[in-house]
């Protein structure tokens, strides 16, 4: 089939996040301007640089029955920095709770009972048991078509990695078993990895 997205798709459930997938998630956390601690997750996430190392996430639309943008984004536009969480296999209930919509001055580790720890370069929090973490300072907030849409930038100056994820010297996903985001209400978990040599490597 083919169809225009201005058009509609025709279908029961949009396919467009099925076809980008997987996905990694990126866990944020922020912390406002008046101390409240927030965590979310996202799934339009990946890096884009590695000297110096630089990443983005992507939000969507306003906070849910709200005319006011997602606190995630809010609290970085107040503090300038956020720390971006990856998420194990054995995190995700934690991480679908974190996902509720809730007023601002709730601190959702509590509410989702995440246990929390201070970041080393910035004034953030980040989840204590995440396989890695990291602290990054905003360097962009681009908007995008929409209205609502807006991406983060930004350069990675703290990295957190669990020390059971090191394995020969390499961190290994297969030791936590990350998640990653499909289409619908589906994600998937990568358990099993395999190496290609590049031709010009050979």
């Amino acid at each position: 089939m083919f169809y225009e997205p201005k058009d509609g798709h025709g279908l029961l459930h949009n396919p467009f996040n099925a076809i980008i997938s997987p996905r990694p998630i990126a866990w944020v956390s922020t912390r406002s301007a008046s101390g409240t601690d927030n965590i979310a997750p996202y799934s339009f996430f990946n890096a884009v640089a590695y000297v110096p190392p630089q990443l983005m996430f992507a939000s969507q639309g306003l906070k849910t029955g709200l005319n006011a943008s997602k606190d995630t984004l809010a609290n970085i536009r107040e503090t300038g920095v956020f720390c971006v969480n990856i998420v194990e296999f054995a995190m995700r209930d934690a991480m679908n709770r974190s996902s509720e919509t809730l007023e601002s001055d709730v601190d959702e580790f509590e509410f989702a009972q995440i246990d929390k720890a201070e970041c080393t370069t910035i004034n953030c929090p980040r989840a204590a048991d995440a396989p890695a973490s990291l602290e990054c300072k905003l360097t962009e907030i681009m908007p995008l078509v929409g209205g609502k849409n807006f991406v983060v930038f930004g350069e990675v100056t703290g990295v957190h990695m669990r020390d059971d994820c090191i394995i020969d010297g390499r961190f290994d996903v297969t030791a936590f078993k990350p998640m990653a985001r499909l289409g619908y209400q589906d994600y998937a978990v990568i358990d099993k990895v395999f190496s290609l040599t590049r031709p010009d490597e050979r």
